[in-house]
This record gives structure tokens, C-alpha cells and sequence, in this order.
């Protein structure tokens, strides 16, 4: 679903060399980022503001007609915001809000209730797509670190050279929700979580996939803080995602569940097969880690 995007003009040679779409196993070759990588190595980190990076990105919007300029690159700065928290399972979780939704959902969960309280708290007509990657940290000492980082569906454009993929966010629907005010930050349904019982971590977490993002980190915490459920277990169990009057369901989702959907005239996508539509999440927690097989997510332990 994502050939046409990311074969676009630059893409063009480097997932589909020879006019040839590359497929599992085949090599993935991004020469450029070897200069990319170089650049931000000599330059540092301020190279995408304020250096080369900057100055190629620029450049290339002036040739293709875009709006963004070096001063709104000079300008940008990081800035540090205080997580949401709600109660969940007895657990204090801190998250992020805002479109993301994940402290009103959980606050509106009763996980006792199973699949169809689960429906309840996500049933609000959200819908879409969106590409998303997670990472989850933890150290020996207890440190965590959630990351999350999207290309949105990705806009086709490469920095020519540095073989790096601009993303499509100002164009992405689910974000834009109200008008673009110059000096304000857009809006994310990213949600990277952490879970405490008492003062101590229990459970990192986060998640990729646009508005099913949400529906993802709630099932998964759902599942590891009331079900007790092991983290990987909980990552593989099939999912539901409601979108509007339609709900979409992995096979292994209670078939009783769905067709009493069903019967109260609601509408049911069987899919046939685990897919990434469903999300991504990664999560470490007491018990262990798990990695999301819907997008080829991984464990790894480091020593």
C-alpha cells in the first residue's frame, strides 16, 4: 500500500532499483544516509536546523513549491511538556493526550467488561491511516525511554543525496483538525506511556499507527495491568478497531462478539490475517518485552 508513495521520484531508486518493487529479503540500499549520518556526526544535531541538512531541505521545497523557509527552521526548538496521567487497574499511567486520546480512553474503560467495554471506551467515530514507529527502552537501573517517530504516510520527497524521506504530516487529515497558526506545534495521536505501580515502573510502552494507535496501547494495557497477561501474549492477541459505523477485526477476535455486532446492526470486516493496520506496539514490562509481529517488530536484549 505504501509502493506508490515510497517509490516516488528519489524513492524510485532505492525501493524499486531496476523498476523492480523490492520484496522481503531483498537488499535495501540508502547510500545517502551514510552522508546524512556523516553530516549530523560533524555538524551535530543543529545540522537539520541550522546546517547542510537544513540548507538541502530548503532548498528542495523552494524547487518543489512548498512554504517552509530557513527561518522557520532557525526557529524551531525543542520544548519538554508534562505527561497526562490517569488511574488504570490500580496503576498510575503517564501518557500523552491530545489527539491521542489514550487518558479519556482508559478512563472510560472498565476491562472487566471485556471486548465490548473495550468497543465502548474506543467508540467515538475515529478513523484513518498513518505509519508510524515505536521504540522502548529500559536499562538495568530502571530507566525508560519511549520513542516515537512517524513519517505520517510519507510525501514522496527525498533529500536528493542524503536519501532521507520527508514526511507528510502538514498534509495528514487526522492531524490537521483546526486551522495552522504560525508558532503553534500541530497536534499527535502519538502516545508513548509509562506505568507506575506505587513509585516504581511496571510497564513502558508505545505504539505506531495513526488513529489505531490508541486502540492498540489500551488493549495491550488492558491486558498486561487487568488480565495479567504476558507482555508478548498481550501484543499478539487479535485485535478490533472501530472506525466510524464499521468495526475491523483480526480473526481470533470473539466471533459471539462480533456477530452480536452484528445483529444490533452494526457492520464487521473480518480480515484474514494479523495486519498492520492494527498498529505496532512495543512494550517492556516486569514480566518481560514484547514486539508487535504486525510490523515486524523485534526484542533484544543487550549485555
Amino acid at each position: 500500500m505504501l509502493a506508490p508513495v515510497m517509490t516516488m521520484r528519489e524513492g524510485g531508486a532505492i525501493y524499486a532499483p531496476g523498476g523492480a518493487l523490492l520484496e522481503t529479503g531483498d537488499l535495501l540500499v540508502q547510500p545517502g544516509l551514510v552522508a546524512a549520518l556523516e553530516l549530523v556526526r560533524d555538524e551535530g544535531a543543529s545540522s537539520v536546523y541550522r546546517g547542510s541538512i537544513a540548507e538541502a531541505l530548503v532548498s528542495l521545497v523552494a524547487q518543489r513549491g512548498g512554504v517552509l523557509l530557513r527561518s522557520d527552521l532557525e526557529s524551531y526548538e525543542a520544548r519538554w511538556s508534562a505527561p497526562s496521567e490517569a488511574m488504570f487497574a490500580g496503576r498510575r499511567v503517564a501518557t500523552r493526550a491530545g489527539l491521542s486520546g489514550v487518558p479519556a480512553t482508559l478512563a472510560r474503560f472498565e476491562p472487566s467488561g471485556g471486548d465490548a467495554a473495550l468497543l465502548a471506551a474506543l467508540d467515538d467515530g475515529a478513523s484513518g491511516a498513518g505509519h508510524t514507529t515505536n521504540l522502548t527502552v529500559v536499562d538495568a537501573d530502571g530507566s525508560a525511554c519511549v520513542l516515537t517517530t512517524s513519517l505520517g504516510l510519507g510525501s514522496g520527497d527525498f533529500l536528493p543525496g542524503l536519501d532521507l524521506h520527508l514526511n507528510s504530516m502538514l498534509g495528514e487529515t487526522d492531524l490537521v483538525r483546526e486551522p495552522l497558526r504560525p508558532g503553534e506545534r500541530m497536534a499527535s495521536m502519538m502516545a508513548p506511556t509509562v506505568v507506575f505501580d506505587g513509585d516504581e515502573l511496571e510497564l513502558a510502552l508505545g505504539a505506531a499507527g495513526g488513529t489505531r494507535l490508541r486502540t492498540a496501547l489500551v488493549g495491550v494495557l488492558g491486558r498486561v495491568l487487568h488480565d495479567g497477561a504476558p507482555v508478548q501474549d498481550a501484543i499478539d492477541r487479535p485485535r478490533f478497531h472501530p472506525a466510524g459505523p464499521l468495526v475491523n477485526a483480526e480473526p481470533g477476535v470473539d466471533e459471539a462478539f462480533l456477530s452480536s455486532l452484528e445483529a444490533n446492526g452494526r457492520a464487521v470486516r473480518r480480515w484474514p490475517a494479523l495486519h498492520h493496520y492494527f498498529g505496532g506496539v512495543s512494550a517492556i514490562g516486569r514480566a518481560g518485552a514484547g514486539a508487535d509481529p504486525r510490523r515486524s517488530g523485534a526484542v533484544r536484549m543487550l549485555r
